[in-house]
């Protein structure tokens, strides 16, 4: 417990945190687990063994250990009644020897610490096992993910798999804590009522009989929990499905002006979920009202029978039954507790059960540990049918047959869909293959068409888990052209890259992925579409030096739609609907086969007009490297702060107080109802004062009749019945209000923050906040804050009692509640850090499996799940730690407190017979022992729900901390919104436009002024990183100006709400992207078309074949981030969007990267028509697609180097555009020459 006392020195960090032993570590655990899972296989052969059957197995013999404490302390805590008759008889003056009371009052003293220690050791145990088995429980989750098929993808988001570990496995871990109490309660009960017996009698049969009913009544209420709980659990999934896409793909939802529509979407899923969360709240708000009742109704119709049955009632006896009632009392009041656990944790189960047993990729293991000498092949298919959809009548690839000798560089094309990535998918064993062969011989080096960048520094990203070779590591920076881009930074190749790659470029993000393929040094590559996301110089200078150079030995199989490099490869392999259609050399495929001649003719119309042959043939001066050097930009990052963009994730620290339940309080008359439930439990508490007072004073005054004694008694219990329910409502009540306020604004102020937040927040840490710490708040606070006051009131009324009753001990009570409030002080400091390391450790944990789940298949391309299997250990553990140490920071503080409470009871009984009394005051003394007797139970739940609210309320903290994030510009200013109908013109001015990042970083963009006239088609070119992308962010405003004013038909944008603005403009933006639900949902969200418009738009699209086949319809499915379509159609998803909004002014941020040339022709002949009077801004790698443009602007280094006509600029000496379309054209003229032969 060194931290308890280092950390009144400093605040802790994880580092001052001692490390789990090594039993305790999930490797050892998992490891354990595995090796029972295979015994039981290897013996039961039939069927797969039960999880939770090979759990028990790794935990029986800590389960047993842990029984045997909860039964000491069961044993221990019911015996202790039989004390308060002993020392009634002694005061009395009925002691049996001289020195009794002594030999009591020690006996009485171990008998409490027994308990004690008992019990401790019992909870300290059962945390472990919750805490071993969370962490099994999560390590199996993310093995799981990693062999996830596609079919089960589709079942279980990443939303949902992320709240398997965050939320199920937690509850998991949570019941053994509870398993022992389900016996114990029990156990004890029964004991109980023999020591009851034998003080009331046969009467004993109506307190059992209370009992009885009680569980009957809570049975269906329990049967009722399970059933909200599972439909709380499915409106959850259904809100972090919704979260997550709408937090992963913010930008897309503001560039497009949805983020009000998505977040109605996500307020419909929850207003579901707070449904079921009220039914939850409701069914424990009945139960725990239900067991705070009943012991005091077993006490009246007890009382009642006793009278009927004309038995006599003395002090003795009405206080050991009353003691025994107290000591029963909590444990019972924990039986809805219980159920809901039991409830909580049966539910998780189910779900990861179900998880678990989805089904795994098929095809995993189809390379080979050859490495293709001896059978002279990298790549073997023979007639292979390879589906996603297994269930489907048609195949996705059909009769698949590929053969690729070691070395040979292979290319694939073909038209947008046609099966492209799904072939390399196929080869890496992604696809599920119905009949024939696939074999790779050796390992794979694989990029993919959509970059996967891991959170992390650059370097390690290249290196992905290979040893530093330092000569191999700088050649492959410099065959990936990443020198340049590494000097700018202040960390260079050390510098942390974000999530998603949020801080780069997506040339960069390209780059590092060729960059990290290339270094591993593999046997056979595949290359999906690497090179549309980089400019034509970057292009070249990567196919000449990647892959036709550094490349050269290797097997490559490269899917591109540049026809330029295609007559450098061995074969080429052109796919159409599904099947090869023709494998061949280039020469051979443009000479027989109509299609391919067509693809090329399409290339060669864009390239090669009338314009460009006249100025290759009349510019055929050689560009020195010197000249190139000159006109090329330092490519830059987003960022240039010296400081690192992900920041370490933020924590409060110190003593908040009572802030966090302040903040929690103040959501939708949360002090009204929490004053309102804290008045109810007084006045109950004040009824069962009232209630043992009056029994005290009358039970040996037989002026008083015992009808009025037990009438009295029963209107005063039916008084605090009543103010119990009325509590329980409130409780409710507090917990709905709070958890809909606190979602609300949390929800507003997620979907108003600025795009810098999420480029410098990981994912992880945001879905942390929605599903972990908003399950909290949801099920947990409002319960723990209600328990944890009535805890304090009893602990409190007990104090007060026995210093009524007992005068004396105010001397020792005193000072005992001081050292209680100066342990729990000093423990507070550490348990508050304890438990945000929780919190943030469990983001990292939960930013490390969605990271994973986003990158699977480039992990598993590459061979390293083990690696990142090892590496989510080290994440567990460290939430593990946190953990352990919180819990075991209570025990230390709870056995402290509990041997106070056994001084204090000790003194307490002693002091009794120092005090003279009469025989009138044996009730008042039963009444003071029996308060006494049940002190250390209720200082426990005092000091234990204190500090579980405590741990609670953090979860309140850290939301508190994303519910007040700076916000963007208001979404409508209502002094000066434009007309409806605006942009008219489509004119866009730009003045003195500078741009940075964030506060004192470089300018991105510096002093950019240009005119766009209206109806004007605008091509935006310059090197990669040269800031082409942040001027369109800035139309948009998704980044603010520093400096300077963009004017768009007389209005300053920034003047303007950003809904005006963005939902006016249109955009296909770079990364396409799909929400889960429906073609017609993706194509039309805000609901504003009919379908025939939708058709229409397919139609213009090339769309309106593919989707037509589907059985569907404009209903077929999309999958999360659109998955189930290849990358060109989801490009083309988005070209629909804009061609249904109709604006006035279009951007195309790189629309047609993912498009072969002839789907790229029809769609800039579309855009052409459609948009003819429009103002269109195209940003473009391929040349082509601005040389029909009314002016090109040309970025370098974030300024203005030209801004002309194409063919003007194209004839200017040392022009940058020139010097791109002369790059561009001297790889393309190879190929136009041999089309043309």
């Amino acid at each position: 417990m060194f931290h308890i006392y280092y950390n009144k020195e400093k605040i802790l960090e994880n580092e001052d945190i001692p490390q789990l032993r090594e039993a305790d570590r999930a490797q050892t655990l998992h490891s354990i687990y595995r090796e029972q899972m295979q015994k039981r296989e290897e013996r039961y052969l039939s069927g797969d063994p039960s999880i939770l059957s090979i759990i028990f197995l790794c935990q029986r013999k800590a389960i047993l250990i842990s029984g045997f404490f909860a039964l000491l302390k069961v044993l221990t805590m019911t015996i202790s009644p039989l004390f308060l008759k002993s020392f009634i008889k002694v005061v009395d003056g009925s002691a049996a020897f001289k020195y009794e009371v002594y030999a009591l009052t020690a006996g009485l003293f171990v008998v409490k610490i027994v308990e004690s220690l008992s019990e401790r050791q019992w909870f300290f145990r059962t945390r472990l096992i919750g805490l071993q088995v969370r962490s099994l429980i999560s390590a199996e989750v993310y093995q799981k993910q990693l062999r996830l098929s596609n079919a089960a993808k589709m079942t279980h988001s990443p939303g949902e798999i992320v709240n398997y570990v965050t939320v199920d496995a937690y509850r998991i871990g949570e019941f053994p804590f509870w398993f022992h109490q389900i016996w114990s309660t029990n156990l004890q009960l029964c004991l109980s009522l023999i020591i009851i017996y034998f003080a009331v009698g046969v009467a004993t049969v109506a307190a059992i009989s209370v009992l009885i009913l009680t569980v009957v009544v809570s049975s269906p209420l329990a049967k009722l929990q399970h059933e909200y709980q599972t439909k709380f659990m499915i409106a959850q999934n259904k809100r972090l499905k919704a979260m997550t896409e709408a937090l992963s793909n913010m930008k897309i939802l503001k560039l497009y002006s949805w983020e009000t529509n998505f977040k109605k979407v996500v307020e419909g899923f929850r207003a579901e979920e707070l449904k079921w969360i009220s039914e939850v709240l409701s069914q424990k708000g009945y139960c725990n009202a239900l067991f705070w009742i009943s012991p005091i109704l077993a006490a009246a119709v007890t009382f009642w029978t006793c009278y009927f049955l004309g038995f006599t009632l003395s002090p003795t006896n009405v206080f050991t039954f009353l003691a025994t009632l107290r000591i029963l009392q909590e444990p019972i009041r924990l039986i809805p507790d219980v159920f809901g656990a039991f409830i909580e944790a049966k539910v998780s189960f189910s779900r990861i059960v179900k998880f678990l047993d989805a089904p795994e990729l098929e095809n995993r293991h189809t390379r080979k540990e050859s490495c293709g000498k001896e059978v002279g092949h990298s790549i073997f298919i023979r007639a292979s049918e390879i589906s996603w959809d297994t269930n489907s009548a048609k195949a996705t690839l059909r009769n698949i047959n590929v053969v690729v000798n070691r070395g040979e560089k292979v290319a694939v094309c073909g038209e947008v869909g046609s099966g492209k990535s799904t072939l390399l998918a196929a080869i890496l064993g992604e696809v599920p293959r119905i009949t024939g062969i696939v074999q790779v011989y050796g390992t794979i080096a694989y990029v993919s068409q959509s970059a996967w960048i891991e959170t992390g520094t650059i370097q390690d990203n290249i290196l992905f888990g290979i040893p530093m070779d330092h000569v191999r590591y700088q050649e492959t920076l410099e065959k990936c052209s990443l020198v340049k881009d590494l000097e700018i930074l202040p960390f260079r190749d050390l510098t942390q890259i974000g999530e998603r790659g949020v801080n780069l470029s997506g040339g960069q993000k390209q780059r590092i992925q060729l960059a990290r393929a290339l270094y591993q040094n593999a046997d056979v590559y595949l290359l999906d579409d690497p090179f549309s996301a980089v400019d034509a110089h970057t292009a070249t200078s990567l196919f000449n030096d990647y892959v036709m150079g550094a490349l050269a030995e290797k097997t490559v199989l490269l899917v591109t739609h540049q026809v330029d490099f295609l007559p450098t490869f061995n074969s080429i392999l052109l796919m159409s609907s599904g099947k090869i259609s023709r494998a061949a050399p280039y020469e051979e495929l443009l000479a027989s086969r109509q299609e391919f001649q067509e693809l090329v003719k399409a290339h060669n119309k864009t390239v090669g007009s009338q314009r460009q042959v006249e100025y290759a043939s009349t510019r055929n001066r050689k560009s020195s490297a010197e000249e190139i050097e000159n006109v090329r930009t330092d490519v830059q990052l987003i960022e240039f702060s010296g400081d690192q963009l992900i920041k370490k994730e933020e924590r409060e620290t110190g003593d908040s107080g009572f802030k966090p339940c302040i903040q929690y309080l103040k959501h939708d008359k949360g002090f009204l109802h929490f004053s309102l439930s804290g008045v109810f439990l007084f006045l109950f508490i004040a009824g069962q004062l009232l209630q043992n007072f009056w029994l005290a004073l009358n039970l040996q005054d037989y002026s008083v009749s015992r009808v009025k004694l037990f009438t009295v008694y029963s209107v005063i219990f039916c008084i605090m019945a009543f103010f119990v329910l009325l509590r329980s409502f409130r409780i409710v009540d507090l917990g709905c209000g709070a958890s809909e306020s606190i979602f609300s604004t949390l929800l507003n102020s997620l979907f108003r923050a600025p795009m810098l937040f999420y480029d410098s927040t990981p994912l992880g840490r945001m879905l942390s906040r929605v599903s972990t710490d908003m399950n909290i708040i949801d099920l947990e606070v409002a319960l723990k804050l209600a328990v944890a006051v009535g805890a304090t009131l009893n602990t409190f009324s007990i104090f007060l009692v026995m210093i009524i009753l007992t005068w004396p001990l105010v001397f020792l009570i005193v000072p005992t509640v001081y050292v209680t409030f100066c342990f729990q002080s000093y423990y507070f400091a550490s348990s508050k850090e304890l438990m945000r390391m929780n919190g943030t450790t469990k983001s990292a944990l939960a930013s490390h499996l969605s990271e994973s789940i986003a990158g699977a298949v480039t992990i598993r391309a590459f061979g390293e799940e083990a690696r990142f299997f090892s590496k989510n250990f080290e994440f567990i553990d460290a939430n593990s730690s946190a953990d352990f140490n919180s819990f075991s920071t209570n025990e230390w503080l709870i056995e402290r407190l509990e041997l106070l409470c056994a001084i204090v009871l000790s003194a307490s009984a002693l002091a009794i017979t120092w005090i003279q009394s009469g025989a009138s005051s044996s009730g008042f003394i039963g009444m003071t022992l029996s308060y006494g007797l049940s002190l250390n139970v209720f200082l426990v739940i005092f000091v234990q729900f204190q500090c579980m609210l405590a741990n609670s309320i953090i979860s309140v903290e850290r939301v508190e901390q994303y519910m007040h994030i700076p916000s963007e510009a208001a979404e409508v200013i209502e002094d000066n919104r434009p007309a409806h109908n605006w942009p008219i013109v489509g004119k866009v001015e730009i003045h003195g436009l500078e741009v940075r990042y964030r506060p004192n970083s470089p300018l991105v963009l510096r002093g950019i002024n240009c005119i766009i006239e209206g109806g004007y088609k605008i091509g935006i070119v310059g090197r990669t990183g040269s800031g082409k992308t942040t001027l369109i962010s800035i139309l948009f405003r998704v980044v603010e100006p520093t400096g300077g004013k963009v004017i768009v038909d007389g209005y300053d944008i920034c003047t303007i709400g950003l809904h005006d603005l963005r939902s006016r403009f249109g955009i296909i933006p770079q990364d396409p992207t799909l929400f889960g639900g429906s073609v017609r949902f993706n194509l039309d969200p805000l609901a504003e078309h009919t379908d025939h418009e939708i058709w229409e738009v397919l139609e213009k699209c090339q769309l309106r074949e593919v989707i037509g086949e589907e059985e569907g319809g404009l209903d077929s499915l999309v999958v999360q981030d659109g998955t189930n379509w290849s990358m060109g159609q989801r490009q083309l998803f988005c070209l629909g969007r804009a061609l249904l909004k109709k604006s006035r002014i279009l951007v195309l941020d790189e629309a047609t990267a993912s498009m072969d040339n002839a789907t790229d022709s029809i769609l800039q002949k579309t855009i052409r028509t459609e948009f003819a009077d429009c103002t269109v801004i195209t940003v473009a790698h391929r040349i082509p697609t601005v040389m029909d443009c009314t002016k090109v602007l040309a970025l370098s280094d974030g300024k203005v180097v030209e801004y002309d006509e194409p063919m003007k600029l194209m004839n200017n000496e040392g022009s940058l555009f020139g010097q791109l379309v002369k790059e561009y054209w001297s790889r393309s003229a190879n190929a136009s020459m041999q089309s043309e032969d």
